[in-house]
């Protein structure tokens, strides 16, 4: 199965979509490279990004479900094709 490196960033704007968030990444964990948030005190946001390496399917169906949660936006990018 051909895998690609991805890059999901996501802006967390609601504390009500948490908990849903952390079951997603859990979920998909196996494919998780490494994560990194950042609370944005200043603002009431956080910022997180998702390292991956996975099948393109699992990367696009992981962000869509992130990106539908209430007071989530994501934005994924690809790693050129190796």
């Amino acid at each position: 199965m051909d895998t690609r490196i991805a890059l999901i960033g996501i802006i967390l704007e609601s504390l009500e979509s948490v908990g849903e968030l952390n079951h997603l990444l859990s979920e998909y964990g196996e494919y998780v490279i490494g994560r990194m948030g950042i609370p944005y005190r200043e603002k009431g946001i956080h910022v997180i990004s998702v390292a991956m390496d996975a099948p393109n399917s699992v990367i696009s169906a992981i962000s869509g479900k992130l990106g539908m949660l209430p007071g989530v936006s994501t934005k994924t990018i690809y790693g050129k094709n190796i």
